[in-house]
């Protein structure tokens, strides 16, 4: 009963966070485009939405109280809030209509003083950006994240504790905004490196996942004995629960990043890149022929 109690309450809180940004950014892009400068289209908004959507499926929609008896409903939230949420919300460049949404008296005086995009471009801000926008970093952030919750003694404390619950769910959410961020390269950074490199990286990006889902799938033993005595909604057995979960990430993870890396390598191959590079080679040569 407690625990369906602050399950209620987080929902709540959870789904007027959403709400607030959401009602924050719609704001926002509408100033942007009556201004008409920096226009955002609607499809950014429409990404932006469903990424949040997503993450109030995981958090807050009836499925999240499932996630105590099956361990395929939990995967789905993790699915969602690494996976799935992140990406569109970078899709929908949040930053300068989060900015332009928020009433003047919560920025401080100096926001106010310059222009956003001036304070974006700033020495400190395009500083963090690259720091953010490593591949290194982004690949660490979710691999640990993935790995360390995994580990039954952590997943276990993760059910028991409504307070190590929410770290797990905000770790999720965070670390997938991480991994995504150099893939995506939200308004205001710019991808410095090639993006071949990130296909590398998106393949890379799976195989934790594997080696994870791997394990599940084919391990003859449930990992995570609380759901030995869970409430079987679907009918499952315990040892049928995990190996769908397991599955489900595989699948997904498998799916998502085929997609992004279809995209990318079409962007790498389209008229337009190779004849930069092309130009890139031809301005290039001249300095060769010098130092021969």
């Amino acid at each position: 009963m407690l625990h369906t109690h602050h399950v209620a309450f987080e929902s709540f809180s959870v789904s007027a966070v959403l709400i607030v940004a959401a009602l924050v950014y719609l704001r926002g892009w509408v100033r942007i485009r009556r201004r008409r400068v920096e226009t955002i289209q609607g499809w950014h908004a429409a990404r932006f939405l469903l990424g949040l959507f997503f993450v109030w499926l995981a958090l807050a929609s009836p499925i999240a109280a499932l996630d105590h008896e099956l361990l395929t409903v939990h995967m789905i939230q993790h699915l969602l809030l690494m996976t799935l949420a992140p990406p569109l919300i970078w899709l929908g460049t949040p930053m300068r209509p989060l900015l332009h949404g928020l009433p003047q008296r919560l920025l401080p005086q100096r926001f106010l003083a310059r222009p956003i995009s001036q304070l974006f471009h700033s020495i400190p801000a395009q500083r963090l950006g690259r720091a953010m926008a490593q591949p290194a970093v982004g690949w660490l952030a979710a691999t640990a994240t993935l790995i360390g919750w995994h580990i039954p003694v952590v997943f276990m404390l993760g059910l028991r504790s409504e307070a190590w619950h929410a770290m797990e769910q905000a770790s999720f959410l965070t670390s997938g905004l991480l991994f995504w961020w150099p893939v995506v390269h939200p308004w205001p950074t710019a991808s410095h490196r090639s993006e071949w490199l990130i296909l590398l990286y998106l393949f890379l990006a799976t195989v934790p996942c594997d080696i994870l889902s791997g394990f599940l799938v084919f391990c003859d033993r449930v990992v995570y004995p609380v759901y030995f005595s869970s409430p079987r909604p679907l009918g499952f057995s315990a040892l049928e629960d995990q190996q769908c979960a397991a599955a489900l990430m595989w699948t997904c993870v498998t799916v998502v990043y085929l997609i992004a890396g279809t995209v990318l390598t079409a962007r790498l191959l389209s008229p337009e890149a190779l004849a930069t590079n092309n130009a890139r080679e031809e301005n290039c040569r001249p300095a060769f022929g010098q130092l021969r």
